[in-house]
C-alpha cells in the first residue's frame, strides 16, 4: 500500500511540475505549430528547432529550397539567415529565441515578423562552447520598416 501512495504521489508531482515548468511539452498545446524550412545540411537548424521545442511549441520541418520561400514572404535580402519559419501569420528568419516569438504572438504587432540577420554566436542554436555570445537585435519588419523588437546577448534578453 505504501508503494502505491508513493507511486501516486510520484505521478501527482510530476503532473503539477509538467504545469509549471517553463518549455514543458504540456505547453505546447497552448501554442501554434511553427512550419521551419531549412537546408538538410544545417546542423544549427536544427539545434534551433530543438530550442523551440524546448521552449514549448509544436514544430514541423521542411527541408529544401529556402530562397524562394524568402522571397515569396517578403523576407529582405539583408535580414535573411538560414532558415524561415511562419506561425501565426506572421514569418520568423533565423535564429530568434522562444521568447521573443511568444512575444510576438501575444502582441500582434504590426508586420511582417521577426528575423535575427546572420548567426550570431550564442543566439539559439548557435552556442559555442567558450565564445563569449555575442549582443544582437530582433528586428520587426515589414511593408512599413523596422524597428528593434527585443535585444538580446546570447539566449538572454536585456
Amino acid at each position: 500500500m505504501n508503494e502505491t501512495i508513493m507511486t501516486t504521489r510520484r505521478a501527482a508531482i510530476l503532473g503539477l511540475a509538467a504545469l509549471v515548468v517553463p518549455g514543458h511539452r504540456a505547453l505546447a498545446q497552448d501554442l501554434p505549430t511553427l512550419s521551419v524550412t531549412k537546408d538538410p545540411t544545417c546542423g544549427c537548424c536544427e539545434r534551433w528547432v530543438a530550442h523551440l521545442r524546448e521552449s514549448g511549441f509544436p514544430v514541423t520541418v521542411t527541408e529544401g529550397a529556402v530562397n524562394p520561400l524568402k522571397v515569396r514572404l517578403g523576407v529582405p535580402r539583408d535580414l535573411s539567415a538560414c532558415h524561415t519559419a511562419q506561425v501565426g501569420g506572421y514569418v520568423v528568419e533565423g535564429h530568434v529565441p522562444a521568447g521573443a516569438i511568444k512575444r510576438l504572438l501575444a502582441e500582434k504587432p504590426k508586420g511582417t515578423g521577426l528575423a535575427v540577420p546572420g548567426m550570431p554566436t550564442g543566439s539559439p542554436g548557435m552556442e559555442v562552447e567558450g565564445m563569449e555570445p555575442d549582443t544582437y537585435d530582433v528586428v520587426l519588419f515589414g511593408p512599413t520598416g523596422r524597428s528593434t523588437f527585443a535585444r538580446y546577448r546570447g539566449g538572454a534578453i536585456i
